[in-house]
C-alpha cells in the first residue's frame, strides 16, 4: 500500500515565472525524508503554460502528474526497504507468485508470527510482486539505517566516532581566544551538558552582532540538589550568568548567560561542588526523573534509588574521562562511584547483544546513540513523572520494608516532533511486562542496547525509540529484546491502581522528626530576592533542595524545631501558604522559548502569566469554577511535554500557535491539534463557546474528558463557531 501521508504536509503549489525563460511553471516542494532523498532535490519545476491562464488550466492536470511522479518513487524506496527486510522462513517466491486468496492470508500469518507490524505487513503484501531474486531468505531488521543493519548513516555518526569519545575540536576550542565555539565543538559541547545560545534581542537593545553565551544544564537524578551544590550553583548564576537559575521539566537545574572564557570555571566549581553536567544533553542517556517527595520509608525511597542506580549505570565510560579531563584537569577522584549493585550491572555491558564492540565505550560505543534517551521512575499512584513521555518508564512496586520487588515496564513515550511533517509525533509508551527487581538495571541496559543497535541514525527527526516501537511493533520489540539482549523473565503486568498529578506543595512530614515544604515556581525560574533568600534559608539550616517535574521546589530536612522559623522566612519572600497557589498555575509548566533558544518560533515562559490570566479572566466572566491543565511551549520539540495537557499552546509562528486539547488531568491521555494557527489575540473567542459547553455538563468532568466525550467534529464546530460567517 501507498501511503498518501505526504498529503498532509504537502506544500501549496504554486505558479512561478523564472527569470530568463519564457513561461509560466509549477513549483512543488519534494516533501522531507525519504523523497526528498531520493530526488535530491528541494523543488520539482514543471513548465504548464505559456500564459498565466493556460497555466492555471493545466495546474490540476500538472499538480495530479507530480503527485503521481511522488508515488512512483515512493513505490520505488518501500520497495527496496521492503526488500531488504523480509524475515527468515518466507519464501520470495511464494510472495512474488500468489494469486491464490488463501495463500495469502498463510504468507500474513507467517510475517506475523515473524514479528512484522500491522502496517509493514500491509505493505509488504502490496510489493508481492517486486520480491527477492534467487528466492533468498533473509532476516528481518529494522528498515531504517542503523547500526544493526550496516546501512550507510548521517555523517554526523562518523563525526561522533571522530571525536575521540567526545572530545575533539571542543578541547581545542576551549582555549582558543574566540567568543564562541563553532558547530562542530557544539555538537560535543552537548554531551558536556551545555548548549550554545545567541540572544535574539541583542540587536533590539543596540548590540551588533552575535551575543554569544552558553546554557549549562545539570545531572541531577531524582532531581537532588545537596544544600551546598545549591548555594554554589546560586553563586555562579550571580558572578558568571544572569543572575537566574532556573528549574527545568526534567528535574535538574539549568544556567543561563555564562561567557564561553568562563565555561571550564563554571563547570569545574560544579564538579568540585559534588555536581555533574556530563551527560545531560546530547545523544545519550539525559537526566533520570523519579518522585521528587523525599519521604524516608516506602516505595518513594526504593523509586529515588533506582533513578540514581539507572543514572550511574547508563553513565558514559570513556566520555567520562573526557569531561574530567576537560573540566577538572583529569581529576579522577571526581568520577562517578557506583554502588556494588551498579557495578555488577555494569559488568554485564560486555556481555553479548549489550556489548557495543567497543571496550572503552562498551554500552555506547564511539557513536553514543542515535538521539537523546530518557527514563523515569515512580510508584504507583503517583505520575509526578509523566511516566508514559519516556523512553523508559519503570512503576516501582516494593514489599513492606520498602526493598524493590519489581517495576512494570513501558517503553517508546516521546514529546518531540515537527510541524507539517506527519512523519514526527508525539507518542505515550507501550507497556512490555513486568520484571524482578534484581534485573530491572539489566533490562534497561538492554533497552538501550536495542535502541542504540535499531534505531535511526541517518534522520535524526525519526532517531528516537518511539519511532522504533511504531515502525516495528511492540510484539516484534520484545521479541527482539528476548532474542538478543534481555534473557530474563518479562511477567504480565502488575495493576497499579489509579494515579494522580502529585504535586507536593506545602508542608509534609518527611519522616517523624522531619518535613519538607513544596514552593511553587512558575515556570520554575529562580530570581532576585526570592533566589537570594531561598539560598540563606538552606545555608542557614543546612537543607536540601530537591526539583519536581512540574519546575517547583521543595526544601528538605527541615527539623521539628526548625519548622516555625522556615516558615516565618518563607512568608516574608512570599511564600506564605505554598500549598494554595492559584489553581491554573499550580501545574502550568512553560519552556523558555524567546529569546535565547534558537529553535523558539514564539513566546512561551514570558507569555504563561498573561495566558494564565486571561484564561482565569475569562473563567470567571462564565462562572466556571474548575481548573484546567495548561502548557506552553515556543517550538513543537515539546519540551514542556505540551501533548500530555488539556490545554495546550504550541508555538507555530510568532504570536500564533497550535491548539491541543484533550490531554488528561492524570497524564495518561494524549492530546490532539485541533487548530493549526491560532492567531494568540484571538485565543477567548476561539475557547468560549468550549468553554460553554464545558460548563453544562457535570460539574466533576474535567475539560480534557469533556473533549473526548464531544469527539473531534462536535470540538471543531465549537472552536470555529465564533468565526463562522
Amino acid at each position: 500500500m501507498i501511503h498518501c501521508w505526504y498529503h498532509c504536509w504537502y506544500h501549496l503549489p504554486r505558479i512561478i515565472e523564472i527569470p530568463g525563460r519564457s513561461g509560466f511553471y509549477l513549483r512543488v516542494a519534494v516533501p522531507r525524508g525519504k523523497l526528498r532523498d531520493a530526488f535530491g532535490t528541494c523543488d520539482v519545476i514543471k513548465k504548464i503554460g505559456n500564459t498565466r491562464k493556460e497555466a492555471e488550466d493545466n495546474l490540476i492536470s500538472a499538480e495530479k502528474a507530480i503527485q503521481q511522479k511522488f508515488d512512483e518513487k515512493l513505490r520505488e524506496e518501500e520497495a527496496k526497504k521492503i526488500n531488504k527486510s523480509l524475515p527468515r522462513g518466507i519464501r520470495v517466491e511464494a510472495i512474488k507468485g500468489t494469486t491464490v486468496k488463501e495463500s495469502s492470508k498463510n504468507i500474513e500469518k507467517d510475517l506475523k508470527d515473524a514479528g512484522f507490524s500491522n502496517g509493514a505487513i500491509e505493505a509488504l503484501m502490496n510489493f508481492k510482486e517486486r520480491g527477492i531474486t534467487n528466492g533468498a531468505e533473509i532476516e528481518k531488521t529494522i528498515p531504517s539505517p542503523c547500526i544493526a543493519n550496516n546501512s550507510p548513516r548521517a555523517k554526523f555518526e562518523q563525526f561522533k566516532a571522530d571525536s575521540n569519545y567526545l572530545n575533539e575540536p571542543l578541547q581545542s576550542e576551549l582555549i582558543n581566544e574566540s567568543d564562541h565555539f563553532t558547530n562542530d565543538a557544539v555538537q560535543l559541547l552537548k554531551f558536556h551538558g551545555s548548549y550554545q545560545q545567541d540572544d535574539r534581542e541583542h540587536k533590539k537593545r543596540g548590540g551588533t552582532g552575535k551575543d554569544w553565551q552558553m546554557m549549562l544544564r545539570l545531572r541531577n537524578p531524582a532531581g537532588h540538589v545537596p544544600g551546598p551544590l545549591f548555594v554554589s550553583l546560586d553563586d555562579l548564576s550571580d558572578r558568571l550568568g544572569n543572575q537566574t537559575l532556573r528549574a527545568t521539566t526534567r528535574q535538574c537545574f539549568q544556567m543561563h548567560g555564562i561567557k564561553k572564557e568562563n565555561l571550564k570555571e563554571v563547570i569545574g566549581t560544579i564538579v568540585k561542588s559534588m555536581g555533574s553536567t556530563l551527560a545531560a544533553c546530547g545523544d545519550i542517556n539525559r537526566n533520570v526523573m523519579a518522585p521528587a517527595a523525599p519521604y524516608e520509608n516506602g516505595s518513594y525511597q526504593a523509586a529515588r534509588k533506582l533513578a540514581n542506580d539507572i543514572a550511574d549505570v547508563l553513565s558514559p565510560k570513556k566520555a567520562e574521562i573526557t569531561y574530567l579531563d576537560l573540566w577538572v584537569n583529569g581529576e579522577l577522584k571526581y568520577a562517578i562511584k557506583p554502588s556494588p549493585e551498579v557495578q555488577r550491572s555494569r559488568e554485564k555491558q560486555l556481555n553479548p547483544g549489550v556489548f557495543s564492540g567497543d571496550k572503552k565505550e562498551p554500552l555506547y560505543g564511539s557513536t553514543y546513540l542515535p538521539r537523546k534517551f530518557k527514563c523515569a521512575t515512580t510508584v504507583p499512584g503517583d505520575n509526578s513523572v509523566d511516566i508514559l513521555t519516556h523512553d523508559i518508564g519503570l512503576v516501582t512496586f516494593t514489599n513492606k520494608k520498602g526493598v524493590l520487588e519489581g517495576c512494570n515496564v513501558y517503553v517508546g513515550g516521546g514529546m518531540g516532533r515537527t510541524h507539517n511533517l506527519d512523519t514526527t509525533f508525539a507518542r505515550i509508551a507501550d507497556p512490555i511486562g513486568y520484571v524482578e527487581g534484581k534485573d530491572v538495571l539489566e533490562l534497561v541496559q538492554s533497552i538501550l542496547a536495542l535502541q542504540r543497535d535499531y534505531g535511526d541514525r541517518k534522520t535524526r527527526r525519526h532517531s528516537r525509540l518511539k519511532y522504533v516501537l511504531h515502525d516495528m511493533g511492540v510484539e516484534w520489540f520484545k521479541k527482539q529484546l528476548k532474542r538478543k539482549y534481555f534473557t530474563k523473565r518479562i511477567e504480565k503486568l502488575k495493576h497499579e491502581g489509579e494515579t494522580i498529578l502529585e504535586d507536593y506543595l506545602g508542608w509534609h512530614k518527611q519522616s517523624k522528626k522531619l518535613w519538607f515544604v513544596g514552593l511553587p515556581l512558575l515556570s520554575g525560574r529562580l530570581t532576585g530576592k526570592v533566589k537570594k533568600e531561598l539560598r540563606n534559608i538552606v545555608e542557614k539550616y543546612a537543607l536540601d533542595v530537591r526539583l519536581t517535574p512540574n519546575q517547583d521546589l521543595l526544601l528538605c530536612n527541615i527539623g521539628n524545631y526548625q519548622r516555625t522559623s522556615v516558615k516565618n522566612d518563607l512568608a516574608n519572600i512570599g511564600f506564605s501558604d505554598p500549598g494554595s497557589p492559584e489553581p491554573l498555575a499550580r501545574h502550568a509548566m512553560a519552556c523558555p522559548a524567546l529569546p535565547l533558544c534558537g529553535l523558539a518560533m514564539t513566546e512561551a515562559e514570558r507569555f504563561l502569566p498573561e495566558l494564565l490570566d486571561r484564561i482565569n479572566n475569562q473563567l470567571h466572566r462564565l462562572e466556571i469554577n474548575k481548573s484546567i491543565l495548561i502548557r506552553v511551549t515556543g517550538c513543537p520539540n515539546g519540551c514542556a511535554r505540551p501533548y500530555m495537557a488539556e490545554l495546550a499552546l504550541v508555538g507555530s509562528g510568532l504570536n500564533q500557535y497550535q491548539l491541543w486539547l484533550g490531554g488528561s488531568t492524570n497524564l495518561k491521555r494524549l492530546a490532539k491539534p485541533y487548530l493549526q494557527k491560532m492567531p494568540l489575540n484571538e485565543l477567548e473567542k476561539t475557547l468560549e463557546p468550549l468553554l460553554l459547553s464545558w460548563k453544562s455538563t457535570d460539574k466533576y468532568l474535567s475539560l480534557g474528558d469533556h473533549v473526548m466525550q464531544l469527539g473531534d467534529e462536535n470540538v471543531m464546530s465549537l472552536l470555529t463557531s465564533s468565526t463562522a460567517p
